[in-house]
């Protein structure tokens, strides 16, 4: 009997894990880094291109705004900050 449970209770498990993994997230193991920290600073010099995308607040993960600059790293911005709504209203969201 406890082997039947053990054997059910490693399947759910491991259907969650798979799930969970494969949930469509900016977390760490996607594919792309994650912000664990942002800038509050006007760093709108340093954006270029005309795309950005949003991050959830997922630990380690930060909710932010993330934009390209012009030596290919990604900037981490606060999407509470004035500068990051006024770029963000010029630009274009993407996943």
């Amino acid at each position: 009997m406890s082997i039947k449970i053990l054997s059910i209770t490693l399947l759910l498990l491991s259907i969650y894990v798979c799930c969970h993994s494969s949930e469509d997230s900016d977390g760490p193991g996607k594919g792309r880094p994650c912000c664990v920290a942002i800038t509050t600073f006007d760093m709108s010099a340093a954006v270029v291109g005309e795309t950005y995308r949003e991050q959830a607040a997922r630990p380690p993960c930060v909710k932010a705004v993330i934009f390209n600059t012009g030596d290919g790293k990604q900037l981490c911005a606060d999407p509470n900050a004035q500068w990051v709504k006024d770029l963000t209203a010029k630009m274009t969201k993407v996943k």
